[in-house]
Formats: C-alpha cells, structure tokens, sequence
C-alpha cells in the first residue's frame, strides 16, 4: 500500500502511520460489530456478476500485453511489425471460428456486440429494399403500405442492442417489427408464437440463444430450422427469404455453440461475457456470399469493406485467446459454475425455506448452468435494498444495462410471469469459473444478515 504524503518519512513517522491505521480499522470493527453485523473482513468481496461481465484471463492479459509490444505495426503494411499483426488477426479469426463450430472467412470483427447486432439489423432493411426492387415488387400483392417496410421478428425479453434500434426503426416508420411475448411456463420464445407471426414482409428473426437474467436457453435450432422449411415455399411465391440471427453473448463460455446446429445465418460474439477483452465479433454464414451484410461505416476497408477501420491488433489476439481457452475447457467450465450455482441454490433454499422464489427454475427447461434469478420475499426486500445492505457480495438486481432503474422490476421478470411483488425484489448472481462453495457460504451469510437488518 502507498504510504500518503512524504515517500520519505522517516521510520518513526512511519510506525505511527502504521499505528494510527490499525487504530482505524480496529475501531471500525468494533463499529460494525456494534451493529450487529458479524461479517468477513471489510475488504473481503464476493463477485458474482460474470453476466455483466468478466476478468481478463491471466493467458488473455498476456497475448494482449505481447500483441501491444511486438505487433504494433499496421496490419495493413508490410514491415515485419504490421505482418505480424495480420497474422495474429488471421489466427484470432481462426480461433473464434472454432469456438463456434463456423469458417474463419465469416468472422467480421466489431466493437461488441451492440455493433453487431445494429449490422445484423441495418443490414436486413438494406436488403430488404433492394430485393424488393430487383424482383419488381412482387411483395406489392399483399398490400402497398405493408409492402413498403421490411418486418421483423423478435421476442420481448431481448437485449437493449436489439430492441431499441428496431424500436428506432418502427418509429421512422422504416419497419415493422413483432414483439413476440415468452411463455410464461417456459420463460422461452415458442417456435410456434414466432411462426405464425411471419409475414410476406418478414426479412429476419433474432432471439438470442440465452436471456441474460434468466438463463433460460430458446430453442433457436427448432425456430431455424423452420424458417429454413418455410423458405422453401417462399421462395416459389417470390417472397424474400427470412434469415436467423442470435445473440449468443451470454451462451459463450458457459456451454457449448455451433452454428450448425444452431442453424442460424448470423452469430453475435461478445468478448468480455467469457473472460475476453471488451470487443466484439459478427458470424455471418458465407458473408457477403450466401448471407448480406452491408457496412455501416466507410473508410479504408479493413474486414473486407464490411467494418473499415484500422483493426485493434491487441484486443483481437486476447479475444482469440479468449476463444482458444473455452473451446480447449468449455466442458470444465460448464461442469464447475453448474456445480457452484446448483449448490448457492440448494443453501438459498436451506436457509430461507419457502421465502424463496427462484425465477430463473421453469420446469424441463434448460439454462445456463451459472445463472441464479430469485427472490427473498418480504415487503421491505427489494433487490437494491438488499444489495445495499450487504459487506460482501457483489451482485446486480438484473441486467447491467438497466442499472439506473434498480428500483423497478424487471421487465424481462415481468414478461416470464413473475409477479410484480416478487420480481421487485429479484437478485441475480451469476456465478464464473473460479468462484468457489466457500464463496457461496459468505454470500449466503451476508444476505441473511443484510435481510435481518432491512426487517429489524
């Protein structure tokens, strides 16, 4: 620790600093016990928030570190620097493409996954229109004014980078887009509600692979591949095909992703969601080829014209590194953060008996095996209120990125059938790869003492 002041105190100096330091602490102590809070070490915190995000790797840190000092060059140029950029490019690319079970040739790097799913977006309503015009308006037959808008097809519990630019796009009246709501059994997006919300307009599906506050996985394979049947027929009506997207950010890393059995055209990769660096990257099945994808960015042409930009060699080694570790220990991980989560269940349970409401569990649905919704039932629970209370844990009342709205239930909670009493006080923990049994005890003690307090 860094003494404040002088660096060069003398040693007498320096022991009554010490002295005065311990004092403090000491007295803190004896503050906190005097509330009745018989807690770990102050500084002692408990992180279980890996849906918002991850650490970095140590391996990760390293290729970063190694890709800032020797690659530093333009992966552009020719010298010896920018050659070894690009060709740490190539095996990031490669390395990505395997994680997925895809082709290094479809891997488009971005800046996150908000980039890519507005490209995936953007994309389809260029397409759209273009289609429409090549094929002299065959589509004009089911109606001028529904005609006129690409329509797409999502469900209610999205992420924001999906919602709110098709939200955007229905606003500027340059779309149509169906909402379609999840069961409130499954908590999952019915293959059913999605087909029959398909239109002669349809252009693309998206629903992600699996809901950041719940776990829940969506039978994304099923939905593909019966959009795939129902091209079929379209295609003989001069209809434009319907093309799949998911957002597969918080499935990476927790279990196993291939985009042939996914069946899908385009792919979402988010690196700091599996222990990566803060960037991004879009699968798209024969980019440009098979599956459109127009820029929304003009420059230099770096990734083949389709995100132009001078590319930031050090993030893309460590999220190829990234990549290499959970495709060499998807199994471990999976196996590991299932083990923990089970266990902070089983001691959830044990602890406050019925007053648990796990909202994540729907039966004979499958989640990802590190994420736990539930609720402590009382009037005066409510998530933030909880967490305020607490010494130890880290953790979030739902997704990050409706942190400034902590006091209002989740919608995504809402929309699976909680009831608003219950998903008022929802707690999400998502448990990561080195988080531990003893973790989960500290946790579980300091949530039973945050809701003495708050019921005191």
């Amino acid at each position: 620790m860094r003494i404040p002041g002088d660096s060069r105190l003398r040693p007498r100096a320096l022991r009554l600093w010490v002295t005065q330091r311990a004092d403090d602490q000491e007295m803190d102590a004896v503050r906190r016990s005097a509330r009745g809070r018989a807690e770990s070490p102050p500084d002692r915190k408990v992180y279980m928030d890996y849906n918002a995000t991850t650490p970095l790797e140590p391996a990760v840190i390293q290729a970063v570190t190694e890709a800032m000092q020797e690659a530093w060059g333009n992966p552009s140029s020719s010298y010896v620097a920018g050659r070894k950029a690009k060709d740490i490019i190539n095996a990031a690319r490669a390395s990505l493409a395997k994680m997925i079970g895809g082709k290094p040739q479809d891997i488009v790097f971005t800046s996150g996954g908000t980039e890519s799913n507005n490209l995936v977006i953007h994309s389809m309503v260029r397409y759209f229109h273009e289609q429409q015009t090549l094929k002299g308006h065959a589509i004009d037959q089911y109606g001028p004014e529904e005609g006129a808008r690409p329509h797409f097809i999502t469900c209610t519990v999205e992420h924001d980078s999906i919602r709110l630019p098709l939200e955007h796009l229905m606003e500027e009246h340059m779309a149509e887009v169906t909402f379609v709501p999840v069961s409130k059994v499954t908590g999952q997006a019915e293959v059913e509600e999605v087909l029959a919300a398909v239109r002669p307009t349809t252009c693309l599906v998206t629903i992600m692979l699996a809901n950041n506050e719940t776990g829940v996985i969506m039978p994304v394979p099923e939905i593909s591949r019966r959009i795939k049947a129902l091209n079929q027929s379209r295609a003989a009506s001069g209809l434009p095909q319907i093309l799949v997207h998911t957002d597969a950010a918080q499935a990476l890393g927790k279990r196993r992703v291939d985009v042939e059995d996914l069946g899908v055209d385009f792919l979402t990769i988010v690196g700091h969601k599996f222990y990566g660096p803060r960037i991004g990257a879009l699968y798209v099945r024969g980019v440009g080829k098979l599956t459109p994808l127009y820029p929304m960015l003009f420059g230099g042409g770096q990734e083949r014209n389709f995100r132009p930009g001078t590319e930031n060699t050090p993030m893309i080694a460590g999220l190829g590194k990234a990549a290499e570790l959970v495709t060499e220990n998807c199994e471990a991980y999976e196996a590991h953060m299932r083990d923990v989560r089970d266990y902070l269940e089983e001691r959830l349970q044990a602890e406050f008996g019925k007053r648990i409401h796990l909202n994540s569990r729907f039966p004979g649905v499958e989640r990802l095996p590190n994420t736990c919704n539930f609720s402590i039932q009382g009037s005066k629970l409510q998530g933030y209120m909880v967490l305020a209370q607490c010494q130890t844990l880290l953790a979030s009342v739902g997704a990050s990125c409706h942190s400034d709205h902590e006091d209002r239930p989740s919608p995504v909670l809402l929309s699976c059938g909680v009831p608003v009493d219950v998903a008022r006080n929802a707690l999400r923990l998502s448990v990561g790869r080195s988080t531990t049994r003893a973790e989960v005890d500290l946790i579980v003690q300091d949530l039973k003492e945050a809701v003495a307090q708050l019921e005191a």
